[in-house]
């Protein structure tokens, strides 16, 4: 069937308003994905935003709850540094700087008469392999951080609230003192022919 030039011209006519109405529709789908990977971005920042608050609130309570197991370990590690081992100075939460080194103590007790010794206690909520080893670094760099005390005998203290029986024999075959909490006080548990390595 032949088309005569008027139907040929409306045809041309719908084609050009129906080509413009897809423009149309595509530039409005544009824009509208604009907007949704811009408000796809706001979303994000305020997610990572959200996350990065979080992790300083967990970063807090962490640190909230170590100073919280080192204060309930305080009294009782004072008693037993005392009364069992003599000591005269007791001193919590000790940070040294030394040459751009750092190290910090939770409790170091010392003393300078007929006994001439001092202790390194780390205070853990629970007891893992990585806390034997970090009591090791510090009694090993120990005189390099205090060199007025390179003539006492050092010993370790590794104090946790929860220490299972085998981490228990680890820190005694390393040659220290292990306590843990019984009866919401922090006790010594070493068998009586214990005896602790000297550095």
């Amino acid at each position: 069937m032949d088309m005569t030039d008027q139907e040929l011209k409306e045809l041309v006519a719908s084609l050009i308003l129906a080509q413009k109405e897809t423009d149309k529709q595509i530039k409005e789908t544009d824009k509208e994905i604009k907007i949704t990977y811009k408000e796809l971005r706001m979303l994000q920042k305020q997610t990572d935003k959200q996350l990065k608050e979080l992790g300083k609130q967990i970063g807090g309570l962490g640190e909230k709850f170590g100073s919280f197991t080192e204060g309930l370990a305080l009294p009782s590690m004072q008693q037993i540094l005392q009364k069992q081992f003599k000591m005269e100075v007791i001193s919590p939460s000790v940070r040294v700087s030394k040459e751009g080194r750092h190290l910090e103590i939770d409790v170091l007790a010392y003393a300078n008469s007929e006994i001439n010794e001092a202790y390194v206690v780390e205070v853990k909520s629970h007891v893992r392999e990585e806390a034997i080893q970090q009591l090791h670094d510090i009694l090993k760099h120990f005189r390099q951080f205090f060199p007025e005390h390179k003539d006492k005998k050092v010993f370790g203290i590794l104090a946790a609230v929860d220490m299972s029986d085998d981490m228990r024999q680890r820190i005694l075959k390393k040659g220290f003192y292990a306590a843990h909490i019984k009866d919401d006080v922090f006790k010594l548990d070493v068998p009586t022919n214990f005896i602790a390595k000297a550095y």
